[in-house]
């Protein structure tokens, strides 16, 4: 059973006489009205929601009916943002609506769930390029008006692996660098070379102006797990100028790892963040457990919260001389705040972002069974510091606080984040006097 958290609105959202009145879930203020303006580029922003609705509502690993989930939108001091994951939580989408989309004012910021249902589907579908289309995010309303007649958008519970995908996704593209860059018609010739069906890992090896796609991986490369999982990225083509490849370093031995593909123009940005095979979803990466494990993140991801900004980055040396704390216990209090879903990271800009959902840091971080596993052995006095640790009926030992003799190490070796065993004895240990 999928567990979920629900978000406490005012009424229902709805599209009526074309005006989408959709609820808030946080803000300054209790419903804050955040947004009012139009869009720069209507059609390319239609686009590129309709992107960011296909993946919440695909499941790219054993496709079954489409899932229902309402994409995440976040006003900032400058931009808009709509996120989603997909149904296996293996892909995470974002639009980024920059300052050269918007023509209107973000007078305070804010984050609701946004349902794109098949009637706004069809009205999305149907703005044209010199189609006006007007946003309003209010106390009681998201009022985007079009040519079209009204819809009613069906609400639905938030997945706690939606907050856990937040996170992990968070941690992982933090480490990302830019890996390629492709014009458009280079990107056009690469993608269409893509078939929705084809889950196989690859990788893409810069080759003059574009990449070329390979079985092995090599200095340079960038990991391509299911390709068919970027077919939401081709409607854009026709809106943007440049393909951006972000990910993390590799070698020759290298196993799969996530990379993050962005189409982007002067006013959008369309990201796919890819999991590190098709059948994993970032809800269970475990990239996030060694900040959350360690005793002080708690205490300090309260005060970086207090100090939380919303420009359209977060600076983390900025907080690191605010807070006192050095930038390592920064991000790891980001990360805190990650599980939570209040902070993301941004590749194109290298950078973290806030966004408000109503949630807190201690409550989500039970949704993480193993850090729960880690604390009840931690607790319980089952894990001892010299990485003895006694689970059930079976003895595990942990080497050198990495690696453990344990079933799921075995399988994973560290590609997954620490097991529950190596997390207990890292709590122990921290409680040791040095």
């Amino acid at each position: 059973m999928v567990s979920a958290a629900a978000y406490a609105y005012l009424g229902s959202s709805a599209l009526a006489q074309g005006d989408l009145t959709l609820q808030t879930s946080g803000g300054p203020a209790a419903h804050p009205r955040f947004f009012t303006g139009f869009l720069a580029s209507p059609a390319a922003t239609a686009s590129g929601l309709l992107a960011v609705a296909e993946v919440a509502r695909s499941r790219y690993y054993r496709p079954l009916d489409p899932a229902t989930l309402d994409p995440v939108v976040t006003a900032g001091s400058d931009r808009l943002r709509f996120e989603s994951f997909s149904g296996c939580c293996g892909v995470y989408a974002r639009l980024d609506v920059l300052p050269a989309g918007i023509d209107g004012e973000i007078v305070a910021h804010g984050t609701t769930n946004v349902d794109v249902n098949v009637p706004l589907q069809r009205a999305l579908s149907r703005v044209g390029r010199a189609d006006p289309m007007h946003l309003a995010v209010g106390p009681d309303e998201l009022t985007v008006t079009t040519f079209d007649g009204p819809v009613v958008e069906r609400k639905v519970p938030l997945p706690s692996r939606w907050l856990r995908g937040f996170a992990e996704a968070q941690v992982l593209t933090s480490r990302f660098d830019p890996r390629a860059e492709l014009g458009v018609a280079d990107a056009r010739a690469l993608l269409q070379r893509m078939s929705a069906g084809d889950r196989s890992v690859m990788w893409a090896v810069p080759a003059g102006r574009t990449l070329r796609v390979t079985s092995r991986p090599g200095p340079g490369a960038i990991c391509l797990p299911g390709a068919g999982r970027l077919v939401a990225l081709k409607p854009f083509l026709r809106w943007a100028t440049t393909l951006r490849v972000y990910g993390p370093a590799v070698t020759a031995g290298s196993g799969p790892v996530a990379s993050t593909w962005e189409l982007s123009s002067p006013a959008l940005r369309l990201s796919l963040t890819l999991s590190p095979e098709p059948y994993r979803g970032f809800s269970g990466e475990g990239a996030v457990l060694e900040a959350l494990a360690a005793d002080e993140a708690a205490d300090d991801a309260e005060l970086i919260s207090a100090l939380l900004s919303w420009d359209p980055t977060i600076d983390v040396d900025a907080l690191a001389v605010a807070s006192g704390l050095d930038a390592g216990r920064v991000r790891d209090a980001l990360t805190q705040l990650g599980t939570a879903g209040r902070v993301g990271f941004d590749v194109a800009e290298a950078g973290y972002f806030h966004r408000t959902l109503p949630y807190t840091v201690e409550g989500a971080a039970k949704m993480n069974p193993r850090l729960v596993a880690a604390r009840a052995l931690a607790e319980s006095g089952a894990a001892s510091p010299d990485g003895v640790v006694r689970s059930g009926e079976n003895t595990y030992h942990v080497r050198d606080g990495e690696s453990c003799t344990c079933p799921w190490w075995a399988k994973h070796r560290g590609e997954r984040g620490p097991c529950k065993h190596t997390l207990a004895v890292r709590m122990v240990r921290a409680e040791v006097p040095a």
